[in-house]
């Protein structure tokens, strides 16, 4: 099983079959009122740079963490485009922990667990990179900031 095998929902509801994308993958919970929400400026550079080279971003806004993603979908779009100008996918609100987890989030994190090989997210902003055969290669923490995975994407695109 990779990440091809999965269909999840994006804003409006309609379905995203992963096998559609070509190229190296980034998943990130997001939220609009963390601490680490600056973030989407990073994400939004790492997608103008090389989403024409075939990565794709995809943000899955979470309100697990401290209620930082209250919001409905038409109000994270709206966040999104006004405030950082994203132009990668922003999907369906989802949970990433607990029994009500999305089985995609299910999959990344049984895939590439944490410190301590524990699966749960600890927060927003934790991102996976996931390569072109679906492929789930590294989980990085909110701390780290989208830059940093610059140099793993070039090889995921080379």
């Amino acid at each position: 099983m990779n990440s091809h095998d999965f269909v999840v929902k994006r804003a409006d509801g309609s379905d995203l079959a992963l096998s559609e994308m070509t190229g190296p993958i980034l998943v990130v919970n997001v939220a609009s009122k963390c601490g680490f929400t600056p973030q989407y400026e990073g994400l939004e550079a790492l997608q103008s740079e090389y989403g024409p080279r075939g990565l794709t971003v995809l943000g899955f806004p979470c309100n697990q963490f401290g209620g930082q993603e209250p919001g409905d979908a038409a109000e994270i779009a709206s966040f999104c485009a006004l405030t950082y100008d994203v132009s990668f996918p922003v999907l369906a609100k989802v949970e990433v922990n607990g029994d009500g987890a999305d089985p995609f989030y299910k999959f990344l994190k049984h895939a590439k667990p944490g410190l301590l090989s524990l699966e749960s997210i600890k927060w927003n902003f934790t991102k996976f990179l996931i390569d072109r055969q679906g492929n789930v290669v590294s989980r990085h923490a909110p701390t780290e900031k989208p830059a940093a995975l610059a140099p793993e994407i070039e090889k995921l695109l080379s």
